[in-house]
């Protein structure tokens, strides 16, 4: 095992995560756009300096797989971006609070991760018929994707949620950022809990489809442990940054339902065709880039549109 690696990635990513909490976000506040887009640079230009450490350390193949994991995972939490949107609105919680329900969600979600994916390496290793249980996973979620007609489910429409609410004693107001106050002697939760414990719920959930796309590139658990990692550090930037305008990607889901079905596909396939990693970051990035195209042009063609006003 490489220490020096799994150091120098853990140094990294807590003194960053150290510097975003004490220092720039000691104080709850409304994230900026201009802040968030700041912080999504740094972490992804943190990736990519770690990926060419990578480069130097462990070769061109690793530094390759490290990229295609990083973009896949990065694609696939776009998801997770309109679940925060809808946890945020249901809950009720102010953009002042939202960044501290953010950090401490994804914090939970960087474990979370961690054990699924060094569960889903040994489980390959050792019972090689879990790939292609995976895989079916991935083309079945796939192909719900584009089955699909509504948008993401609403917390309340979520039974683990709507029964923690029911049981666990529940405060109103938001308490000043506060996940938990006592009331008459009695500890009480806040929204705000509710809401990252529904954050914590719904990673658990994307993490079905993701950790088994992200084994579909590689099998080396720091390698696709690090480059999953990173790009989920850098989702509750991303968050800030475009919230208001995801909507706006209407075809996006559809691009990530294909690639979810192609990566279940090569999970499927690999002993029967190899498909490179190289080929797989190109299907990736082209897919992602296509969706993203179209449902920028459909949405100029919509506004563009003359309305027609009858007699």
């Amino acid at each position: 095992m490489n220490y020096t690696f799994i150091i120098i990635f853990h140094v990294l990513v807590v003194a960053m995560l150290a510097i975003d909490l004490f220092v720039f976000n000691r104080k709850n506040h409304a994230v900026s756009i201009k802040e968030s887009l700041i912080w999504s640079a740094v972490w992804i230009g943190s990736a990519l300096l770690f990926d060419v450490y990578v480069y130097f350390d462990q070769g061109h193949e690793a530094a390759l797989t490290f990229l295609t994991g990083y973009v896949l995972e990065k694609s696939l939490s776009i998801d997770n971006l309109f679940v925060f949107i809808l946890i945020f609105s249901y809950y009720k919680i102010p953009r002042m609070y939202q960044h501290k329900i953010l950090f401490w969600g994804i914090i939970g979600a960087v474990v979370l991760r961690a054990a699924f994916i060094f569960a889903g390496v040994a489980l390959i290793e050792n019972f090689h018929f879990t790939l292609y249980i995976l895989g079916a996973i991935l083309v079945y979620s796939g192909y719900k994707i584009f089955r699909e007609k509504g948008e993401s489910e609403a917390p309340r429409q979520n039974f683990i949620i709507n029964w923690l609410s029911k049981t666990l004693p529940v405060t109103s107001g938001q308490h000043q950022g506060k996940f938990w106050i006592r009331k008459n002697g009695k500890l009480m939760i806040t929204p705000l809990f509710l809401a990252l414990l529904t954050i914590e719920i719904s990673d658990v959930i994307f993490a079905i489809d993701s950790v088994p796309a992200v084994l579909s590139i590689s099998t080396d658990a720091m390698i696709i442990y690090t480059s999953n990692i990173f790009a989920i550090l850098g989702l509750r930037a991303l968050y800030f940054a475009v919230e208001g305008m995801i909507n706006q990607f209407y075809y996006l889901k559809y691009g990530l339902g294909l690639i979810l079905i192609f990566v279940g596909l090569k999970m499927l396939l690999a002993d029967v065709i190899h498909i490179t990693t190289g080929i797989s970051l190109a299907f990736i990035l082209l897919v992602l880039t296509t969706s993203v195209l179209v449902s920028l042009k459909s949405k100029k063609a919509v506004e563009q549109e003359p309305t027609t006003h009858g007699d």
